[in-house]
Parts: C-alpha cells; sequence; structure tokens
C-alpha cells in the first residue's frame, strides 16, 4: 500500500498514532497519498483530506476510488483558515499538515485564523500534527479552543 509514499511521507504516517476508528483530517493533502495510506491502517475510520487546490482534490479523488467507495476517506476543497465541520458531521480525533503555509509562522493572522478552525474541528484532547519534527511534531491548539 505505501509503495507510492515518497519514504518522506512514509515516515510521517508511521510517526503518526493511528488506529482503528479514528477520525482524521488532513489539511492540504495535495493528491492524497498520505490521506489513502492513513485510510488503509485505521479500520473502520475515516480521513478527510482538505486542499485548497481544485486540481489537487481532484487528483486525490480519482485515485482514491476504492478507499471512498468504502466509506475510509473524503476529500473537500477547502482552506484550512476557512474549514468548518458540515452540519452534523463529527468531530477528528487528530489533524495532520505537512508543509501547509498557512502554519508555517510567515503570516500570523492567517495561522491564528487556521489553528482557531482546527481546534474547532477537533474533539476534546485531539491533537494537531505538524511537518518539522523527526518527523512529526504537536503544535498546541488549547488556547484556539475558545477564540471567536
Amino acid at each position: 500500500m505505501s509503495s507510492k509514499l515518497s519514504a518522506r511521507l512514509l515516515d510521517i504516517v508511521n510517526a503518526l498514532p493511528l488506529k482503528n476508528g479514528l477520525r482524521i483530517l488532513e489539511i492540504g493533502c495535495g493528491p492524497g497519498a498520505a490521506a489513502r495510506e492513513m485510510a488503509g491502517r485505521i479500520g473502520n475510520g475515516h480521513v478527510l483530506g482538505i486542499d485548497r487546490s481544485a486540481k489537487a482534490i481532484s487528483q486525490a479523488i480519482s485515485g482514491s476510488a476504492q478507499e471512498i467507495k468504502a466509506g475510509s476517506l473524503s476529500f473537500r476543497i477547502a482552506k484550512v483558515e476557512d474549514f468548518e465541520l458540515e452540519p452534523g458531521e463529527a468531530k477528528f480525533d487528530i489533524a495532520i499538515a505537512i508543509r501547509v503555509g498557512a502554519l508555517d509562522g510567515r503570516h500570523p493572522e492567517i495561522e491564528k485564523k487556521a489553528l482557531t478552525k482546527i481546534a474547532k474541528a477537533l474533539k476534546k484532547g485531539g491533537v494537531l500534527y505538524i511537518d518539522g519534527g523527526n518527523p512529526v511534531k504537536t503544535l498546541p491548539i488549547d488556547t484556539f479552543r475558545n477564540s471567536p
């Protein structure tokens, strides 16, 4: 299954605490390779991949027919700083963001908005993982949970 993942992405997916039943939000999913890998590791869980690029989402959907049909994976065009759960949509256990410009520290206002949206989409105790660790690190989001 991981044959299509780069060694770097495989290291990142391997570092996540994936288990059966998790709901995962992948921010900046690109063509969906990591999302497919995670979907294959969480049993009856679900991965939602979001990306601001319609082209990336189109590629992700076309490469993920089996996982989408099985109900373990879905994709949505969305900017993280504008992301909202859909009515009735369950919150996520973890979020993962790799090379996401809105979270790289260069745009503090966008980053604050993005972290607020992520915090609202995660369950209490949910964790945001970003790149830049070995190979990932967590980003504290509790201070954003009650932001407007």
